[in-house]
């Protein structure tokens, strides 16, 4: 996993619309990468509901939320629709940004062969410096959701 103080891997990602978006489209800017491991799923539709919730703290300090899945756009698209997420998620489908974050799950759920993302959150600052990162020690683990609005605040 990359820790705070490194750069952040630059990566392009389709959104549900399957147009591409860069980390660098949001130089200047704080993002807040979002990753989890499947939509559709209990804790992670918990999660990125939580963060839909706290859009406007984040928005107030021009931070932007990035959610990040492997899963295709199409279902990510869905997913965002049905819960009403008012940011986009991106589809890692290849699986290039999980491993350059270092947070690939093989095997996730005891499918050999599946790779997912670990549940995590990364700060990212204007420069691409990584300010604040999170790893949860197991998939059913929500991050802190103060300490990652802390992390952004801080960056005010």
């Amino acid at each position: 996993m990359l820790e705070a103080n490194s750069q952040a891997p630059s990566f392009t990602l389709l959104d549900g619309a399957r147009k591409p978006v860069s980390l660098s489209d949001f130089q200047g800017k704080t993002a807040v990468l979002v990753f989890f491991p499947a939509a559709f799923t209990g804790v992670c539709t918990k999660e990125l509901c939580s963060f839909r919730d706290s859009i406007a703290a984040f928005n107030d300090v021009g931070a932007s939320v990035l959610g990040i899945c492997v899963d295709a756009p199409f279902s990510n698209a869905a997913f965002a629709e049905k819960n009403g997420l008012n940011f986009p998620i991106l589809s890692d489908y290849d699986r290039k940004a999980v491993r350059a974050f270092g947070i690939a799950h093989d095997d996730f759920a005891g499918m050999a062969g599946y790779t997912a993302a670990k549940r995590s959150v990364f700060v990212v600052d204007g420069s691409g410096t990584i300010r604040y990162s999170w790893v949860a020690p197991n998939p059913g683990v929500e991050p802190n959701y103060d300490e990652v609005k802390a992390a952004v605040t801080a960056l005010r």
